[in-house]
């Protein structure tokens, strides 16, 4: 059923907008309303575009672009900022248990 990329959520510092996939609607509220806070405060601080989705395995990636020659995004800052996200131990939990959520219903992998 999915065989590509799949967004599942993104937020843009050019447009000042979150896009939350459609096909994850039945996530619970607290989950999505955390998912907008991580995304719109990583854009917030380092500019750019960042874009969460699930590759062919199941893993949450986390994508970033940049307009061509945009002076206000911080690569550096960017990498950093992804380091801290998926070091930080209550923002791991979400993001392992959503690569889960992803791979039962999703791809209909067993779980064990």
């Amino acid at each position: 059923m999915y065989q590509d990329k799949i967004v599942l959520c993104g937020a843009n510092s050019y447009e000042e907008k979150f896009y939350m996939n459609p096909d994850f609607d039945n996530l619970p509220q607290h989950i999505k309303d955390e998912l907008k806070i991580m995304c719109v405060l990583y854009v917030h601080d380092v500019g750019g575009i960042l874009t969460l989705v699930f590759g062919e395995n199941g893993e949450l990636e986390f994508e970033v672009t940049a307009a061509e020659g945009d002076p206000m995004f911080d690569e550096i800052g960017s990498r950093l900022k992804i380091k801290e996200i998926q070091t930080d131990e209550k923002k791991q939990e979400l993001l392992t248990q959503l690569q889960l959520y992803y791979k039962v219903f999703f791809l209909g992998e067993e779980i064990e």
